[in-house]
C-alpha cells in the first residue's frame, strides 16, 4: 500500500486526570461544566505563593496492575500505563493474552516534560542529609522520562519502536503525531501514543512560582484559578495525568471489525526559534503548525467547526494564540467556536495535548462544544467565540488542537469525523 495515502483512525482512549480516571467519567465532568482544580493535598503549600493545582483524585493504581508492578514506577509512569491499559482494552487490542497485530509493526510513543519529578526531588533530598548509600536502587530507572513508555511496551508486548517525545507542553500531541506519521506511511500497523505529567511536587510548583508562570491571586477559590482568555487572568494551574490512544491504519482496524471513535486527519509542528519560556509575540510558530495540519488533512480553514485551544490562562499566552487562531482561519476564526478544556483540567503540561486530542475526539464523538469556564469578561485581544462557562450541542466534523511549549515548540492535530 501506498503509505502518503494510508488513512489513520483512532480505535482505543484511555485517562487518568483531575476530572476523572476514565474516559467516562472525564467526558461527564467536561460537560458539566466542573473544576478539577482544588487546594494542593500532596505537601504543605502554606509557603507558596501558588497552593493550588489540579491533582489526580481517587487513584489506585492497583486498578490497572500488579502491585509488583506500580511499586517500581514514579507518578508520571503509573499514570501512563494505567492510562494505556484503558485504552488497549477500549481497542480491543488484545485476545487471549496477546496482541492482535505483529507485536513487531506496533509503536510506543509517549510524550512527557519532566519525568520522575518527585524522585529526583526526594533522591537529591536523601543524598544530601543521609549520604549517598540511602539513594534507592531504582531511582534512576524510575525517574528517566522514557520509563513511562518503556513500561507501555514492556506490559503489551510492543514491539516496534518505543520513543519518548520531549517538547515541554507539546510533547504529547507531537507523540501523537509522530505515532500518526509512523502508521500513514506503512511503517507501522498501529501505535499507542499519548503523554503524561506529574509535576506537584514541592520543587516543580515552586520552579514554575518562580518564573511567574501560576497563578496565585485564586488561592481561596481554586475552581475559579484557570480562567483562559479572561481578563482577570493571572497564571496557569498546574495540573498531572495522561492520556493515551490507540491509533491504527483503517485497513487493518476495518479488518478486525474494530470500533472506530475518529479520523486524524492532520499534524503540524513547528518552533519559534524565539525565547526558552516566551511564545513569538507575532505567533508566527502557531500559525504554521496549524496551516501544515490543514495542508496534510487537505482541509480549507472553514472545515475546522472548533478548536480545543492551549489557552493557559496565563497573560502572554491567550492574546498570541488568539492571533494565530486568526492569521491562519481568517473570517472563519470568528465563525467557529473555540474553547479552552484546561479551563476545567489545569494545565497537564506534557500531557495536556494528549488529554485535549482526546477531548476534541469525544467532542466530534457527543456533537458538543465544551466550554471555557470561568470566562467572565474576555481580555480585549481575545474576542473570538470561547463557548464562556456553557457548553454547547452542535454540529462538529472536524476539530484541531494545538500546543504551544516552552523553548518555543508549536504543534496540532486535526481529527474529524470518520466516514467510510
Amino acid at each position: 500500500m501506498n503509505g502518503e495515502h494510508r488513512r489513520v483512525v483512532i480505535t482505543g482512549m484511555g485517562t487518568v486526570n483531575p476530572l476523572g480516571n476514565n474516559v467516562q467519567d472525564t467526558w461527564a465532568a467536561v460537560k458539566a461544566g466542573k473544576s478539577g482544580v482544588s487546594r494542593v493535598t500532596k505537601f504543605d503549600v502554606s509557603n507558596y505563593a501558588a497552593q493550588i493545582a489540579g491533582e489526580v483524585k481517587n487513584f489506585d493504581p492497583s486498578d490497572f496492575m500488579e502491585r509488583r508492578e506500580h511499586r517500581s514506577m514514579a507518578d508520571f509512569t503509573k499514570y501512563a500505563v494505567a492510562a494505556s491499559v484503558q485504552a488497549v482494552a477500549d481497542a480491543g487490542f488484545m485476545k487471549d493474552g496477546k496482541l492482535v497485530y505483529d507485536p513487531h509493526r506496533v509503536g510506543t510513543y509517549i510524550g512527557n516534560g519532566i519525568g520522575g519529578f518527585e524522585v529526583i526531588e526526594e533522591s537529591v533530598m536523601k543524598v544530601h542529609t543521609s549520604g549517598p548509600r540511602s539513594v534507592a536502587p531504582m531511582t534512576i530507572p524510575k525517574m528517566i522520562s522514557n520509563e513511562a513508555g518503556g513500561n507501555i511496551a514492556i506490559k503489551f508486548g510492543l514491539q516496534g519502536p518505543c520513543f519518548t517525545i520531549a517538547t515541554a507542553c507539546a510533547s504529547g500531541a507531537d507523540a501523537i503525531g509522530a505515532a500518526f506519521h509512523a502508521v500513514k506511511s506503512g511503517m507501522l500497523d498501529a501505535a499507542v501514543a499519548g503523554g503524561t505529567e506529574a509535576s506537584i511536587c514541592p520543587l516543580g510548583i515552586a520552579g514554575f512560582c518562580k518564573i511567574q508562570a501560576l497563578s496565585t491571586n485564586f488561592n481561596d477559590q481554586p475552581e475559579k484559578a484557570s480562567r483562559p482568555f479572561d481578563k482577570d487572568r493571572d497564571g496557569f494551574v498546574m495540573g498531572e495525568g495522561a492520556a493515551v490512544l490507540v491509533i491504527e491504519s483503517l485497513e487493518h482496524a476495518l479488518k478486525r471489525g474494530a470500533k472506530i471513535y475518529a479520523e486524524i486527519a492532520g499534524y503540524g509542528a513547528t518552533c519559534d526559534a524565539y525565547h526558552v519560556t516566551a511564545p513569538d509575540p507575532a505567533g508566527d510558530g502557531a500559525t504554521r503548525a496549524m496551516k501544515q495540519a490543514l495542508a496534510e488533512a487537505g482541509m480549507k480553514p472553514e472545515d475546522i467547526d472548533y478548536i480545543n485551544a492551549h489557552g493557559t490562562s496565563t497573560p502572554t499566552n491567550d492574546p498570541i494564540e488568539t492571533k494565530a487562531i486568526k492569521d491562519t482561519f481568517g473570517d472563519h476564526a470568528y465563525k467557529m467556536k473555540v474553547s479552552s478544556t484546561k479551563s476545567m483540567t489545569a494545565h497537564l503540561v506534557g500531557a495536556a495535548g494528549a488529554v485535549e486530542t482526546l477531548l476534541s475526539v469525544m467532542a466530534i464523538k457527543d456533537q458538543f462544544f465544551p466550554a471555557t469556564i470561568n470566562l467572565d469578561e474576555p481580555d480585549e485581544a481575545c474576542d473570538l467565540d470561547y463557548v464562556p462557562n456553557q457548553g454547547q450541542h452542535g454540529v462538529i466534523n472536524a476539530a484541531l488542537t494545538d500546543s504551544l511549549g516552552f523553548g518555543g515548540h508549536n504543534a496540532a492535530i486535526i481529527v474529524k469525523k470518520y466516514t467510510q
